[in-house]
Parts: structure tokens; sequence; C-alpha cells
């Protein structure tokens, strides 16, 4: 009889894929309470949406540096800056968009694998190739989508089987936001406490809700929303004000989603939003991402509003505008940003799925 293999010994020499989608926060996350494990200082609630992905494949093994720059996907917040400035982590290797990446993203990129493999117990490099539909660091949830995928992967193709929950806590490692892309449609991330409590769940929601992004612009924002958290959390006088309302928009949130009251969630998110950016406003020194642009799609949103449609409008960290609505008047919508905002692209996404599994081991 044939000796069983180690496990252990093969399985790193594997190789996995996952597509993970970004999403979009009605109730926001912003600000840490632990840098280290990414514990936020509130919960959040989001809505993962269709047509902005990020598709990860990840090979261990000591080959696993040598293969031909094919395959997808990952793109974080942070992942596309000083990509020529720095020598290679660790024997890994980092393509993004069909581009090798050293310096601060194969770095950070590094350090979350270094995670993953000492959780399998193994200590070989690590190939990840990745392709996006999301712009890096525009606001648009970028990292969201690229650290769902790159957990997803990563833990199958190192032998890992996690629950979702456990998923979402590694996935939440590499940025807090993705631990919410890792399910699909409504999202609630509790905030907890340490590792075991600090995780993301689905919420059941009879609404079909979508969001319309208004791209201001796409280009990368000058300042990270990492160092856009803390200074405002050091520095703006009504950062904890935020806090204090968050927990109330949260409740209310939800109460609106139990009770499908499209209205009352569109006011709620609209004013957890907007709240936020105050708070970043008044940082010292200022946090300020908007544009002119930005300013006259938010009247813009108000309009449309006024005009009987349903539309509220939310912002993540950067210039571009996002709009809460239904599906059924997702279209509608969108045509009436259109015609008053002419030099913006406006897109409809509807509810994404959670991440997908391509294919398992190899």
């Amino acid at each position: 009889m044939t000796e069983p293999v180690d496990d252990r010994a093969t399985r790193h020499a594997r190789r996995a894929t996952a597509t993970a989608h970004a999403n979009i926060a009605l109730i926001k996350y912003w600000g840490k309470a632990d840098e280290r494990l990414i514990i936020p200082r509130s919960s959040s609630l989001s809505l993962t949406l269709d047509g902005l992905s990020t598709t990860t494949t990840v090979t261990f093994g000591n080959d696993a540096c040598n293969g031909a720059d094919n395959g997808v996907a990952d793109g974080a917040d942070a992942a596309a800056a000083d990509t020529d400035t720095a020598a290679p982590t660790s024997g890994d290797t980092l393509i993004i968009d069909g581009r090798r990446n050293e310096g601060t993203a194969l770095q950070r990129v590094a350090k979350f694998m270094d995670l993953v493999r000492r959780m399998a117990g193994i200590d070989t490099p690590v190939r990840i190739v990745s392709r996006n539909t999301v712009p890096y660091g525009a606001g648009l949830a970028s990292s969201a989508s690229a650290f769902a995928a790159l957990a997803a992967a990563g833990s199958r193709a190192a032998g890992l089987d996690l629950s979702p929950r456990g998923l979402s806590r590694l996935a939440r490692r590499g940025s807090g936001s993705a631990c919410r892309s890792v399910f699909g449609g409504l999202v609630q991330w509790h905030a907890g406490h340490d590792d075991e409590s600090s995780y993301a769940e689905p919420v059941p929601c009879a609404m079909d809700l979508a969001i319309i992004v208004i791209a201001v612009s796409t280009g990368q924002k000058k300042l990270s929303s990492r160092s856009g958290m803390r200074r405002t959390v050091d520095t703006s006088p009504l950062y904890p004000a935020w806090i204090d309302a968050g927990e109330r928009d949260m409740r209310e949130a939800l109460d609106a989603v139990a009770r499908q009251d499209l209205e009352k969630l569109g006011e709620v998110s609209e004013a957890n939003a907007l709240g936020m950016h105050a708070a970043m406003i008044a940082a010292r020194p200022v946090v300020l991402y908007w544009m002119p642009q930005t300013v006259a799609a938010l009247h813009a949103v108000e309009a449309v509003r006024t005009s009987g449609l349903p539309a509220w409008s939310t912002m993540d960290a950067g210039p571009n505008v996002k709009v809460l609505t239904d599906a059924g008047h997702a279209q509608r919508v969108a045509q009436a940003l259109r015609d008053r905002l002419p030099g913006c692209a406006v897109q409809v996404h509807r509810r994404g799925p959670g991440v997908v599994m391509e294919n398992g081991y190899e």
C-alpha cells in the first residue's frame, strides 16, 4: 500500500483563483481602534456591487515566481504606488493588470500573505496575478475587492479551508472594507473589539437596491484612506460626534431595511456620509477629497430627488459620488443625472455576488 503524501509538503505548490466585487458603504467605516488588526471604531453597512471586480490568481511553490505574466486580479487602495523604487519582498511576485509591482504594493501584499503562510504552516514564495475593473485609489473600493479576492485565492491555494466568517476576518487584515466584499448584497461589518469579534455577515434585504456611480475622477487620490483616517481620528473635533451618531444611524438603517423603507434608508445613508466628510474637512490639516464637480454632483442628486425620483447621495474617500436608489428606478435616475452632469460618466450597478472561487486546487 502506498504511503499517504504529507499534505503540508504539497498543498503550498497549488494554485487558486477567486473573484470579488467592490462594495459601497451606506453606513460608513472611517477610523481604526486597532491599526494592526484593523478593528474599526464603528460598525458599517454596505452593498456589494456587480461590475466592479478583482480577479486574483495565487500560486504557491518555489517555481511560482518563474511563470508567465498571465492571469488576474488585485487592486489595493494603496497598491499602485512606488512600483519601481524598492526591492522585491521575500521572493514573492505581484503582477497587477499586466504590470509587475514592487515597492509599497508588493510589501503590503507580501505582509498579508505572510499571515496566510503562518496560518498554513508554510514558508514558500507566492506569485499573485491580478486584473481589475476597479480604478486604484479613486474612492471606488478597490482595496475591498482586491483583498477579498486575495484572501480567498491565497487561503485556498495554501490549503486552508476557512468558514465564511473566517475568510471575512482574514480579508479584514488586508483592508478593512474587504471583509464585507466576501459576501454579496447587503452586508454588515460588526466592529467588535478583537480579531474574533470583528467580522462581516450578510443582512437579509427584500429591496432590490442599486448604486449609481458618478465618476468625477478615476485618478489616484493624493492622500490615502489610511492617512486620511489617522488624521481625522487624531485631529478632527467633529469625529467623536460622528462616531456617536453612527450607532444611531446603524440602528435606523437596519430598521429601514427590515421595513423595506427605501426613503428612510436613503436619508440616513446620505446624512452618515456627509457627516463623515464634515469630520474629515474639520481635520487639521484638512482632509478634502472633493472637487468642484463633486459639489455639482451632490446638487444634481438633490435636484433629481426633488423631481420625484428616489435618489440619495453617498461618498467614500474620494471625489466620486454614489447614488442609492432601487433597480426599478435606476436607469431613469441615471439618465436624469447624465442630463444634469454632461461631463461625468454615470454607471448603474446592481447587487453583486460574494467571493467566487473559479477553481480549487490544481
